[in-house]
């Protein structure tokens, strides 16, 4: 299998899904069956028994455990992976790409039947065609299936609820990746919605990883003192917003108003810890679930899976 693999240019889990009928791009058939011919290998039944038997376990790749959204999001995989009878494996990856691969790894290796990624680093020719792989908030190909929340409706929800309580000055706080990913459409289209209303607006979208994050927060408002309705990128951003504000001598939501992104809580019976749109993290994890079992099983699925947010009023709007 890997001499085929070699000849074909693909990699070993490609061919092992080819052998056992898992549906391929018609160009890696094409090359798979030649090098199969061309080396007249001959699978061998026993060892492919072997082989495709299910570990009844998928991989869950984070870019930190000790983020409160990510920690939501994998109680919630664990919990519909353990309803299908299924194991999880927990990947910290700290954004390092190199442990990606390891985890994406396991699926050729038959050490694992699927992952589920939240990443942001460039590990696009890792992912072979057919892999049981979902992203979430990240979009590949349309050969890679994904969840994400509408992160265009969450900018221009965050405006609306800005708008109508009596913000003037606009402002978008966040930052962004390298790796371009679907998060980064929140503050486009919160910029759009402020433009089309001929709003003034100020934007701070910094270089992750960001560095000294609370006091570039810090200079951009006191550059523009007039700000008085905050667009964050996520809660924990809205938080240090919030935190640079108090240092300022601003109050909140009195003076200046603020609204995250995803629906932080602390715990379960907490309140939410800012005025926020809500992503649907139950959902997305059911979602996920059940995309990458079905993959896993070779069946066909819907690839592309956007699911709708909400804007939840809390302590720093008016």
């Amino acid at each position: 299998m890997k001499d085929v693999a070699n000849l074909a240019g693909v990699g070993v889990g490609t061919v092992s899904r080819f052998i056992n009928g898992t549906k391929v791009k018609d160009s890696t058939y094409q090359k798979v069956s030649e090098a199969i011919k061309t080396l007249d290998f001959i699978p061998d039944e026993t060892a492919r028994g072997l082989k495709s038997s299910m570990t009844n376990t998928v991989s869950l790749i984070l870019p930190t455990i000790w983020h409160p959204f990510f920690s939501e999001f994998a109680y919630h995989v664990e919990k519909f992976l353990s309803q299908n009878k299924y194991k999880l494996y927990l990947c910290n990856s700290d954004g390092q790409s190199e442990k990606e691969i390891e985890y994406v790894k396991m699926v050729d290796q038959n050490r694992c039947d699927g992952i589920i990624a939240i990443t942001y680093t460039d590990i696009e020719n890792c992912i072979s065609d057919g892999l049981p792989f979902v992203s979430i908030d990240r979009f590949f190909t349309h050969d890679v299936a994904y969840v994400a929340s509408d992160n265009r409706k969450i900018g221009q929800l965050a405006y609306e609820a800005l708008a109508q309580s009596g913000g003037r000055h606009f402002a978008y706080i966040g930052s962004h990746n390298e790796i371009k990913n679907r998060t980064m459409d929140r503050g486009e289209s919160f910029e759009e919605a402020v433009t089309k209303a001929n709003a003034p607006f100020s934007k701070l979208d910094m270089l992750e990883p960001v560095y000294a994050n609370k006091e570039q927060i810090k200079a951009f408002l006191k550059a523009n003192p007039d700000i008085d309705a905050i667009f964050a990128i996520n809660d924990y951003e809205a938080l240090d917003v919030l935190s640079a504000l108090n240092e300022l001598g601003k109050n909140v939501p009195e003076d200046v108003q603020i609204i995250g992104c995803d629906g932080m809580k602390m715990s379960v019976e907490r309140d939410y810890i800012v005025s926020t749109i809500k992503q649907p993290i139950e959902a997305m994890a059911k979602c996920a679930v059940e995309m990458v079992l079905a993959l896993a099983a070779g069946k066909e699925i819907c690839k592309e899976q956007l699911l709708d947010v909400s804007y939840i009023k809390g302590r720093t709007t008016r």
